[in-house]
């Protein structure tokens, strides 16, 4: 998942300006990589309105029932103050372990909240196998530490290489609560995933 080069900047909320190079996931390997997820970008109107934003508590797992997705906690990341970078889920140890930029918003509370989390390793498939499935509408469900589960509606997929990477769309401040959720995509380049698919989703519960 992204070792993503991370320069914060001085707003009310600490903003990433990212370069997001997923560069753990599908590294070179004795064991064949998966092929790359067939995701067509699309996106939808946001809601008129969105759910009150709730107070600031660190998520606890990750559940996309489209997905197959079922993880039962969630990593703090940070950046290194030396380099920028933003930390990842270790890919030896947390393929199925998604994190969280401890740096941005927690989810449910109003501001983009970001997860991380690897499509695959070298190691073989991990805890977004299945993103290609994933479709506008379905839900993302953050359980958080306070005992509250914060439910967020997709309403866009993106799929760009990582020259590309929509900086501070991705990163940038929100007047309401949002959720980011980072994952590899693309073809295997000089040993690793080449692009980002990005799901965007809007608090609904």
């Amino acid at each position: 998942m992204p070792r993503t080069p991370l320069i914060a900047t001085s707003l009310a909320v600490a903003v990433a300006t990212v370069t997001a190079t997923l560069t753990a996931c599908g590294t070179a390997s004795a064991t064949k990589p998966a092929p790359a997820p067939e995701i067509t970008g699309t996106s939808a109107a946001p809601p008129p309105t969105a759910a009150p934003p709730l107070e600031r508590s660190r998520p606890a797992g990750v559940r996309i029932a489209s997905a197959g997705v079922s993880a039962t906690r969630v990593l703090d990341l940070t950046t290194d103050p030396a380099t920028g970078e933003l930390d990842v889920p270790d890919p030896d140890t947390e393929a199925n372990t998604p994190g969280w930029w401890t740096g941005g918003a927690a989810p449910g509370e109003k501001g983009a909240a970001v997860l991380v989390a690897h499509y695959d390793t070298k190691h073989g498939p991990a805890l977004m196998r299945n993103v290609a499935k994933i479709g506008l509408g379905d839900l993302v469900e953050v359980p958080r530490e306070d005992g509250r589960t914060a439910r967020f509606k997709i309403r866009e997929i993106e799929d760009v290489h990582k020259d590309r990477f929509p900086t501070q769309k991705v990163y940038g401040p929100t007047d309401r609560p949002e959720l980011r959720l980072l994952t590899c995509g693309g073809e295997i380049e000089n040993g690793h995933r080449a692009n980002n698919v990005i799901l965007y989703a809007d608090l609904v519960a």
